[in-house]
C-alpha cells in the first residue's frame, strides 16, 4: 500500500492530476486538482489505493490529515471515495468537523451526493472520532495553477469542469455562474474555491 508519491505534476485535469515519479506517471483522483501546478518542482502527495476486482485507483490529498480525514468519511455507511473528495473539495476542513460535532446536518446536505439521511449517518459514525486531527494547510504543498485552453474564460471553463467532476448538478453551477464571473479570480482554484462557497452557502 502506497503511504506517498514524491515526484512532479505532469498534467492538471478536472477530476485528476498525474504524478510523474521517475519517469512513471500516476493518475492520481483528488478533491481539487487545480491546488497543483504543472512544474518541475517535487512535491509530496500522499495517496490512498482502493483495490476492486475491476481496477485499482489512487487517491490524492495535500497533507497526511487531509488523507486521514478522507479515510474516516470512507468508513461512513453511504459515503464512498468519489463523495468523500466531494466533501474535501471545500478547504473549509474546520467548518466540516465542527459541523460534524454540532451535529449541523443542514451543513453537511450541502454536498454532492449527502441527503439527510446520509449527513445523520456521518454525524452517528464520525462524531467525537475527530478530535485528533488538525484541519489540513491547503497552501503548503502548492502553487496555483495557470490552466491553459481554449474561450473567453479557460480557467473559468476548468473550474466548472471540475466542479461537474466532484459530481455537482449542472443547474446548480449554471445558477452560481453569474456570480463566478463577477469574482476578481485569476487562477482556476480561485475560481473552483469561489463556486464551492457559493454551493455550499
Amino acid at each position: 500500500m502506497y503511504e506517498y508519491l514524491h515526484g512532479t505534476v505532469a498534467a492538471v485535469y478536472p477530476d485528476h492530476v498525474v504524478i510523474d515519479v521517475n519517469g512513471v506517471g500516476y493518475l492520481v483522483n483528488t478533491a481539487n486538482p487545480y491546488r497543483y501546478a504543472v512544474n518541475d518542482d517535487p512535491i509530496t502527495i500522499y495517496v490512498y489505493q482502493a483495490v476492486s476486482d475491476s481496477a485499482q485507483t489512487l487517491y490524492g490529498f495535500v497533507d497526511y490529515a487531509e488523507k486521514q480525514l478522507f479515510l474516516k468519511l470512507i468508513n461512513v455507511n453511504g459515503i464512498g471515495p468519489k463523495s468523500a473528495l466531494a466533501i474535501l473539495a471545500n478547504p473549509d476542513h474546520q467548518g466540516l468537523m465542527l459541523a460534524i460535532k454540532t451535529n449541523d446536518v443542514s451543513f453537511l446536505t450541502k454536498f454532492p451526493g449527502v441527503g439527510k439521511k446520509t449527513a445523520g449517518q456521518i454525524v452517528l459514525d464520525l462524531q467525537g472520532k475527530l478530535d485528533d486531527l488538525e484541519p489540513a494547510d491547503s497552501n503548503e504543498l502548492f502553487t496555483p495553477e495557470v490552466a491553459g485552453g481554449t474561450g473567453d474564460n479557460p480557467k473559468l471553463d476548468d473550474a466548472i469542469a471540475a466542479l461537474n467532476a466532484l459530481g455537482y448538478k449542472e443547474a446548480a453551477v449554471k445558477k452560481i455562474l453569474p456570480q463566478l464571473k463577477q469574482t476578481a479570480s485569476q487562477t482556476t482554484n480561485d475560481y473552483l474555491s469561489a463556486g464551492l462557497k457559493l454551493l455550499t452557502k
